[in-house]
């Protein structure tokens, strides 16, 4: 080791006291079928010169040095004052940033793959995630079964690439016409649903648009019972009504809330469209809107965020990224429904797509917690990886700072998840999650879509590999 002032010293000793006052950590195991796309594999490794964005809302930290060392972050600081130790593999980052890896919590392993079905793609998927950013995931809705569950464990395991997963069962529904989804029958349905797939490996639930009040009661009474959280895209059931039943989280920012729906009959969806209408109407200091928000806070009911779903649906908006990596078929589906999309200049999303980013950032500011996820379904174009980094920049075009919404992308999710003491921020102690971006993403946002590096429990992987290993099969496996 080189030699150290003794305030590097003093510094080091610090860190020493700290790391075992926090959970431990290994790198993550790297398995034959993954090695190809790992870029940095060292026990030991000092990031120099680079910005520190930590996720927490602070100012980036110019001309830093963060060593990793055995799946940790064992030091941040000063380049001046901290010292790679001898041994170290070190990269030198000036100019480049690093941030927290995303934890976002609105995710799926499968897309419209048409004629009402979804086509399961958690090969593609998973690695595409990874490569955009994305260290954590909780999947918001399953329609497969036991595949998500069987793919965390091949993860954790390093037998295939992807983020960190909060693995969430099939649907809690009401009588639908899914051909995936299956018809809760009753609240004693929906306790053994709950029971059947916890005790298969979920860790997560998700409450869908027929689900009757006391179903979805039962429900949350059960996953509460195992220590799980439930989320919901709600329409039978109001925002307020799952507020007061003891829900943890409700979907896509308020376009789902059907609260304000005149007429609205107790355990009936009256469609999406209704809803919808009521929500344009709606102002930020609407009064009732007031009310839905403040017992959505004082009951600590989290909101997230798909901006990106929505962008989609709306007529002039920018073409989404990440479409070249779709198999061929499905970048034609999306081709046409982007042209229906197009000619439909009376789209109630002209004026819904701004106003969802104005409920949003109300919510916010008044201090709830908003997180963010993607959501690809609807009509294709929401690519995973590619948009995660999107679903950032648009939380800055409604009006967050670079650095709150890296932080909802980040720390709020951890949050959520109950893993903010190992993920979602980067401190000395945790998990060494993190993205190295080639540029400034605390200025200028879009940079998050120049990840360099996705370091995942200290393990470094290459994007480009992971992206160029689907490229043009997305949509076949």
């Amino acid at each position: 080791m080189r030699n150290l002032t003794l305030p590097r010293l003093l510094g080091l000793a610090v860190i020493v006291v700290l790391l075992p006052l926090r959970p431990s950590a290994q790198r993550a195991p790297i398995g034959d079928a993954i090695k190809s796309y790992v870029s940095v594999d060292a026990p030991l490794v000092a990031l120099t010169n680079v910005r520190v964005v930590d996720g927490t809302g602070a100012p980036a930290r110019e001309r830093q040095t963060l060593l990793i060392e055995n799946g940790n972050i064992a030091a941040i600081g000063d380049a001046a004052r901290v010292t790679p130790p001898a041994g170290a593999t070190v990269i030198d980052l000036t100019g480049k940033s690093v941030i927290p890896g995303l934890v976002m919590v609105h995710e799926h392993l499968y897309y419209p793959a048409g004629a009402g079905v979804y086509g399961q793609f958690a090969e593609s998927f998973s690695r595409l995630y990874l490569a955009g950013g994305v260290t954590t995931m909780r999947t918001g809705g399953n329609m497969n079964g036991l595949m998500d569950f069987n793919l965390k464990r091949r993860i954790d395991a390093g037998d295939k690439a992807g983020p960190a997963m909060d693995a969430t069962a099939p649907y809690l529904n009401g009588p639908n016409n899914f051909i995936q989804m299956h018809s809760l029958s009753g609240e004693a349905d929906a306790r053994r649903m709950v029971n059947y797939w916890a005790d298969e490996g979920a860790t997560s639930f998700k409450a869908y648009m027929q689900i009757s009040r006391a179903d979805l009661g039962a429900a949350i009474d059960e996953a509460h019972k195992r220590k799980l959280k439930v989320t919901g895209h709600l329409c039978s059931v109001t925002y307020g009504e799952a507020a007061d039943l003891g829900i943890d989280n409700l979907e896509h920012g308020f376009l789902a809330a059907t609260d304000f729906v005149g007429g609205k009959q107790p355990d009936v969806c009256p469609g999406q469209g209704a809803g919808q209408q009521t929500i344009n109407a709606l102002a930020e200091g609407d009064p009732r809107f007031q009310a839905l928000m403040k017992k959505l806070i004082a009951k600590q009911v989290a909101v997230t965020s798909t901006l990106t779903v929505f962008e989609t649906l709306t007529p002039g908006r920018p073409t989404p990224p990440g479409l070249d990596v779709l198999a061929p078929h499905l970048r034609e589906q999306f081709a046409q429904a982007a042209a229906r999309v197009a000619k439909n200049q009376e789209s109630i999303y002209r004026t819904l797509f701004p106003k969802a980013m104005a409920l949003e950032r109300a919510f916010a500011r008044a201090g709830g917690t908003l997180i963010a996820g993607t959501d690809p379904t609807a009509s294709g174009g929401v690519v995973p990886g590619y948009a995660n980094q999107r679903q950032l920049e648009l939380l800055v075009e409604a009006g967050f700072t670079p650095l709150e919404a890296i932080a909802i992308g980040t720390r709020n999710g951890a949050r959520y998840l109950g893993r903010d003491g190992r993920v979602g921020t980067l401190a000395v102690g945790k998990q060494a999650d993190l993205l190295v971006i080639d540029g400034n993403p605390a200025a200028a946002i879009a940079d998050v879509r120049k990840v360099e590096t996705v370091f995942k429990q200290g393990v470094g992987f290459d994007p480009a590999k992971l992206i160029d290993s689907v490229r043009g099969k997305v949509g076949l496996w």
